[in-house]
C-alpha cells in the first residue's frame, strides 16, 4: 500500500473530515481514505452512466445491430 502526505490542506477540510471521523469514531486517516475511495465509486459510477446513456443513443440512432458471432464462425468453418 501507498502512503501520501497531503500539504497545505485548507483548515476548514481539514476540520471538517476530523469531525466526521470523530462522529463516525475512526481516526481521520481512516475517514481520508474512506473519502477517496468513495469518491473514486462515485467516479467510476458516473463513467458508467454516460457509457449507458451514449449507449442509448446510439442504439436509438442505429438501432439494434446484429451478432457477429455467427458471421465469424461461418468464416472460420469455411477455412477449415
Amino acid at each position: 500500500m501507498a502512503d501520501v502526505k497531503i500539504r497545505n490542506l485548507d483548515d476548514q477540510v481539514y476540520d471538517a473530515y476530523r469531525r466526521a471521523a470523530e462522529l463516525e469514531g475512526v481516526s481521520l486517516e481512516e475517514r481520508l481514505r474512506r473519502a477517496l475511495a468513495d469518491h473514486l465509486v462515485e467516479q467510476r459510477k458516473a463513467i458508467a452512466e454516460r457509457l449507458r446513456r451514449q449507449h442509448e443513443e446510439f442504439r436509438a440512432k442505429y438501432g439494434e445491430l446484429p451478432e457477429s458471432w455467427p458471421g465469424i464462425r461461418e468464416d472460420r468453418d469455411t477455412r477449415g
